[in-house]
């Protein structure tokens, strides 16, 4: 499994998306945990309901249905959840004794792996649905209202969710798009292959009909999405079998696409076909997400990886060769089971040498059922934490480092709107940094332009329009 880390983001509640039948009155409210694949889920179950006349609210306060869509990577995440689901209950108690219904369900991750048990836990649950089942939704609902439905679906079936998702609406000129679901690696240390199932890759000619149904709708930017992105096979217009570079060559041909990326890649499946394309593509943004987990070759064994700290680097070696101004980010696991100060040390030289210039990166987390919550040589916590300082702060200091560099280039900002005062826009960079930018006007949006950089911080640049 790549993507290894709980990646807290916040669904954007304020973006209603009401249907022509929508109903005054009905809200939703979806919160949203872990990584980018469960905010592109709550996004399609947004789109879902929208013609049963739900509207997006802003606070679970305002809303007669409450999604949590679930993340079961780490434990912290897990607890957040039940902690949510007490002020719930508590909202829950209060809307009815004004009269008003509202359904609670649990979505995503937790659902699938612990639905029984949050059934048990907390009765304000109305039903829980997996991550390949919320395309049931509003089935769900209905047999929920009618008093009598069934309170668990949690399912593998990623064929039957996708044929049964609306096209999704734009948010903006960026767009995520799922290509690929489900994990076959088997990592020693993760949840997904047990709660998001086998490897899954939607036929090519879908992900082109919804590429170009968000390209109508003004979207320039594509991040093509999957727990193992880089595994696509699907099958083609031919009906032939295609890997994951061929999928990248045939939307870089649509029409009104200008930038290209994909999120989260596997080493294992970064082929040489694949890196050639990254120097031979524009459309391609030069930033590329590639988790290793860990520097030390002894503890990649351990975790199942199947691959070790030389082949990455290797693999690196490769992009930068075919593409030298790319820039690399990665994932890290801190305190894995038997991880000693020279197998620590071996991550922190990866980093440097990779130049890895920003990185996800937890302490260990040990999740029930997973070969690594059985190992001997667990890592005590204050050893863990204080890596995980040393590890963050390595990395900030290559983060800065690489901001601090853009400064005095011009740099293609693909401008996403407004910034945050007048006279001011924002977009982003290839490398997926914030830009804020003087000089520009908002008829600009969706375009892409040339900015000056003139300042760095930590996590975005600033600059003029050229």
């Amino acid at each position: 499994m790549t993507n290894a880390q709980e990646r807290p983001v916040a669904h954007r509640p304020e973006i209603d998306r009401p249907s022509p039948d929508s109903k005054p009155g009905k809200r939703l409210f979806i919160q949203t945990y872990g990584c980018q694949a469960n905010v592109y889920d709550s996004d399609r179950m947004a789109d879902m309901l929208a013609p049963h006349g739900y509207a997006l609210a802003a606070a679970p306060d305002d809303a007669d249905l409450v999604i949590l869509n679930t993340c079961h990577i780490r434990e912290k995440a897990t607890e957040k959840v039940y902690s949510e689901l007490g002020r719930l209950r508590a909202h829950k108690e209060r809307r009815a004794g004004e009269g008003t219904a509202t359904t609670i369900v649990v979505a995503g991750c937790v659902a699938q792996a612990e639905g029984g048990e949050i059934m048990r836990r907390e009765k304000a649950v109305d039903f829980v649905v997996g991550p390949q089942a919320f395309h049931r939704l509003p089935e769900l609902i209905a047999q929920t209202a009618r008093a009598n439905g069934e309170r668990l679906a949690a399912e593998f079936a990623p064929a039957a969710k996708f044929d049964a998702l609306p096209a999704p609406t734009a948010d903006g000129v960026s767009a995520f798009v799922a290509v690929q679901e489900g994990c076959d690696k088997f990592c020693s240390f993760c949840v997904v292959p047990y709660t998001r199932g086998a490897e899954y890759s939607r036929p090519m000619a879908d992900i082109v009909r919804e590429v170009e149904g968000l390209l109508a709708q003004g979207v320039r930017e594509v991040t093509l999405l999957g727990q193992n992105v880089n595994a696509w096979h699907g099958v083609d217009a031919t009906g032939a079998e295609s890997r994951f570079a061929a999928l990248l060559e045939r939307l870089a041909r649509l029409d009104g696409l200008a930038r290209l990326r994909y999120t989260t890649s596997h080493p294992l499946e970064m082929g040489d076909d694949l890196i050639a394309l990254h120097g031979g593509e524009p459309k391609l943004m030069p930033y590329l997400h590639l988790p290793v987990q860990s520097g030390s070759t002894r503890i990649l064994k351990a975790m199942n990886r199947r691959h070790t700290a030389e082949d990455y680097l290797v693999i690196v070696e490769k992009l930068r060769a075919a593409r030298p101004d790319i820039a690399l980010s990665s994932d890290f696991i801190v305190g894995f089971p038997g991880e000693s100060e020279k197998d620590f040390e071996d991550t922190l030289a990866l980093i440097a040498a990779a130049q890895i210039s920003s990185a996800y990166s937890f302490r260990y987390s040990r999740r029930p059922g997973t070969p690594a919550a059985a190992m001997h040589g667990q890592v005590p916590d204050d050893v863990a934490a204080e890596r995980l300082q040393r590890l963050q702060a390595l990395v900030a200091q290559q983060q800065a480092a690489f901001n601090a560099a853009q400064v005095d280039r011009v740099l293609p900002v693909l401008v996403a709107g407004p910034g945050r005062r007048p006279g001011q826009m924002h977009g982003r960079s290839p490398y997926l940094q914030g830009v804020h930018f003087e000089g520009g006007h908002a008829g600009q949006a969706g375009r892409i332009v040339n900015v000056r950089i003139a300042a760095a911080t930590p996590h975005s640049l600033s600059g003029h329009l050229v």
